[in-house]
């Protein structure tokens, strides 16, 4: 009996643990931080001259952000959530690779590209982008530091949760940092699991896009056992999608757009499932019989793919 009511203990605890799995998150410098301290990159987006914050600079030349992420990521840790080391990946990426990776459409000439930022989180792949910003100024005997702290959802970009606050008192900016977010951090933490929670229960949000090649004889329009090809994209998301949920937003005989697509967090395997994993499993799909079809699946970052019909 002892052995059976241990036995139920430890399959009672896991489950508790299960449910109180925080996401993993990834904390970086805001793009306001960077802007103020010279820590930016100019790169060219299909003509168009982007900014986008060069954190291996940061983190090599500022003495202060990387103390300050190591005291809010104990902070957050100590609270179940599970830190990537931005700063150990940074090292490792060649920005400049990130910032040529260009791939042109042969149907419509458009071209994609990968920001820095993008390569980062499809690397890492957090659940999680928080970025923190801070400002320091002197206040009688000691100091004032203020913060604000932003998460936003890596795969959609969308703010979900945020906090503000300030200290005063004497001490390093890690510490002081630390302190105030110490403080207000209670609010972001719940706005943070109601936004693990509505995941969880209806499926991580992506877009996916799919397009034909030109050199490709057929479209969407081409019909498979009475129906167009569309259309049984449609009834293959509704069958593969959390609850059905998805958007045909665009489309037309070349192009399909589907916006605020629900996918599983893991897939059967247990393994963290993102934008190009699911386009993968509808190319597979598309590759069997009746359709035959022959694909090429490309990402941009881990919420956006796109599926081109025709080759690969």
């Amino acid at each position: 009996m002892r052995r059976i009511a241990i036995t139920l203990l430890f399959f009672v605890m896991s489950s508790i643990a299960m449910a109180q799995k925080k996401p993993t998150i990834m904390i970086l410098p805001s793009d306001h931080w960077c802007e103020m301290r010279y820590f930016m990159t100019t790169y060219d987006n299909q003509g168009t001259k982007v900014k986008t914050p060069n954190y291996q600079q940061a983190f090599m030349e500022d003495t202060e952000i990387g103390p300050v992420i190591s005291k809010i990521g104990q902070i957050l840790t100590g609270m179940g959530y599970s830190l990537k080391d931005a700063e150990q990946e940074i090292k490792s990426i060649n920005t400049k690779t990130a910032e040529d990776n260009v791939t042109m459409s042969k149907s419509s000439g458009a071209s994609l590209v990968e920001s820095p930022l993008d390569m980062l989180k499809r690397r890492i792949k957090s659940d999680v982008l928080i970025q923190i910003f801070w400002d320091l100024s002197r206040s009688g005997g000691g100091h004032a530091t203020t913060f604000t702290l932003e998460a936003f959802d890596s795969y959609t970009n969308k703010r979900i949760a945020t906090s503000t606050g300030s200290t005063q008192g004497q001490g390093s900016v890690p510490d002081l940092l630390a302190a105030a977010v110490q403080q207000n951090v209670k609010p972001f933490d719940k706005q943070m699991d109601k936004w693990f929670d509505d995941q969880k229960k209806n499926g991580r949000e992506i877009n996916l896009t799919v397009r034909c090649w030109d050199s490709w004889e057929n479209d969407l329009e081409t019909e498979y056992d009475g129906e167009e090809l569309t259309d049984c994209i449609q009834n293959w998301l509704k069958q593969n999608c959390v609850g059905g949920v998805f958007n045909l937003s665009d489309g037309t005989e070349s192009f399909a757009q589907f916006e605020q697509v629900r996918i599983p967090l893991t897939d059967e395997r247990g393994n963290a499932m993102d934008a190009r994993a699911f386009a993968t499993l509808l190319r597979k799909y598309l590759a069997k019989s009746p359709y035959n079809i022959t694909a090429k699946v490309m990402q941009r970052g881990l919420g956006e793919a796109i599926l081109v019909l025709g080759e690969k």
